[in-house]
């Protein structure tokens, strides 16, 4: 085993100049000084937070969403999620309002309960996202963004355990939302 390695004391922000503001992030360039003195530029991308669920039917499938992703340029499938209306939306109440948007189910609010949160890239993003689990569903209605294309499709736990297992899901949310409800739910 390696001999330990006392951390350095806390980097410094002596800076933040914002490259772009686009619909969903910032992309900033932070100026730092390190615990040696110098200076350093990092990457860092501000993200007002999102929320995800899972949502579990009655007989215990999960319903899952497949949409077309552009930063992979393919589909994915996904738990549904989205992000915060401001940064004073509590995640609950966006969980509760995006499991209708890209699902067409309906929880009470009881019914949407935490799991887990998680942050998505640590090393140049602050994006945070809650997770939930949601059950006692009533069918509704989707209600898509107007840039929305988004199939519902449903599957058993061990059948996307499966399709984790076999790199057919790729999403880290998904994947981390997944495993967790297996593990202290499932």
């Amino acid at each position: 085993m390696s001999e330990k390695k006392k951390l350095p004391d806390r980097q410094e922000r002596i800076g933040r100049r914002l490259i772009h503001k686009g619909n969903i992030i910032e992309l900033n360039e932070d100026l730092m000084r390190l615990p040696d003195g110098r200076e350093e530029t990092y990457d860092f991308i501000y993200h007002k937070g999102a929320a995800a669920v899972i949502p579990v039917l009655d007989d215990g499938r999960i319903l899952m969403v497949r949409q077309y992703r552009n930063a992979i340029d393919d589909y994915t499938l996904e738990i549904p999620a989205g992000g915060r209306n401001s940064v004073e939306e509590p995640t609950h109440e966006c969980a509760y309002r995006e499991l209708e948007e890209e699902t067409g189910y309906h929880a009470d609010r009881e019914d949407v309960k935490f799991l887990l949160t998680l942050y998505t890239t640590v090393a140049f993003c602050n994006e945070k996202i809650d997770i939930y689990v949601a059950k006692n569903l009533k069918r509704t209605a989707q209600h898509l963004d107007d840039d929305e294309y988004i199939n519902v499709e449903a599957y058993t736990i061990d059948e996307l355990t499966q399709k984790v297992t076999k790199g057919e899901i790729v999403d880290a949310k998904t994947i981390a939302g997944l495993m967790t409800y297996r593990a202290t739910l499932g």
